[in-house]
């Protein structure tokens, strides 16, 4: 089983640069993607239709062009889940899951709060109100793979400019803790730091300067998942040899 994930930074947009046809090329089983920026009666062209995948799209009800998140699959899902049930967060278009049998798969898009305080203390009441859905999720019996932007790096490894980003958000002590907390003790398992412990690499990086050229990046974009699937981690990687958002898409391969 293949599963990418991808913020898109508007699904339109990567569309002009190719996203979709690449996507064709790795058979993925399921897409997830975030911050698709575009209302469904706004993605009438086929291509956002990919051949062969059942699609569903969560949009922003809150502020067009905003947000959003979506799934593409191979197979029908038995269940597609869009609410969590806080308002604030759900009509902003940042969670859909689908179901297939045990399996869920996540399209989850954790807010930034690096626009202002404002946003930064939404982000901080986001991560207090998915605590209490994530450990019910642990604790379902489920196979949980929870796909996303997560908008937080974990450690050291994760970011090119460790020491200088420590007061901004994404960095955060109190961000990195509650994101180390869910893998290092709850027991969800960082599927990328599972495969690779010690490999440097990012999948988001800034427009300013030449930030993606130079490689000063973050790894903010996650497949985290519940300890039964652990063992069935088989390959993951991050491709940058196409630019189609400011972030780039992560795959795993997944044992079946």
């Amino acid at each position: 089983m293949r599963i990418i994930s991808l913020n898109a930074n508007g699904i339109r947009s990567a569309a002009t640069k190719g996203v979709f046809d690449w996507l064709r090329k790795q058979r993925a089983d399921v897409v997830c993607l975030q911050e698709t920026k575009a209302q469904e009666d706004q993605l009438t062209d086929p291509m956002f239709r990919p051949d062969g995948h059942h699609c569903f799209y969560r949009d922003a009800s809150s502020k067009k062009g905003y947000s959003g998140v979506a799934i593409y699959a191979k197979r029908e899902p038995d269940k597609v889940l869009t609410q969590l049930g806080w308002d604030e967060f759900d009509n902003e278009g940042r969670y859909i899951e689908a179901r297939f049998g045990n399996l869920s798969v996540v399209s989850i898009y954790v807010p930034s709060g690096s626009s202002g305080e404002e946003r930064q203390q939404f982000k901080f009441k986001a991560m207090d109100r998915l605590t209490p859905i994530f450990d019910k999720w642990l604790k379902s019996g489920r196979d949980y793979v929870l796909c996303g932007d997560w908008n937080i790096v974990r450690t050291e490894l994760d970011i090119k400019n460790w020491r200088s980003n420590q007061k901004n958000s994404g960095c955060l002590p109190e961000e990195r803790a509650w994101l180390n907390d869910l893998i290092d003790k709850r027991g969800w398992v960082d599927s990328f730091r599972a495969i690779k412990p010690e490999t440097v690499e990012y999948t988001w990086w800034s427009n300013r300067g030449r930030a993606r050229e130079n490689n000063v990046g973050w790894r903010i974009d996650y497949q985290i998942v519940t300890p039964s699937l652990h063992k069935r981690l088989k390959h993951c990687s991050i491709y940058r040899d196409e630019r189609f958002s400011d972030h780039a898409p992560y795959t795993v391969d997944y044992a079946d």
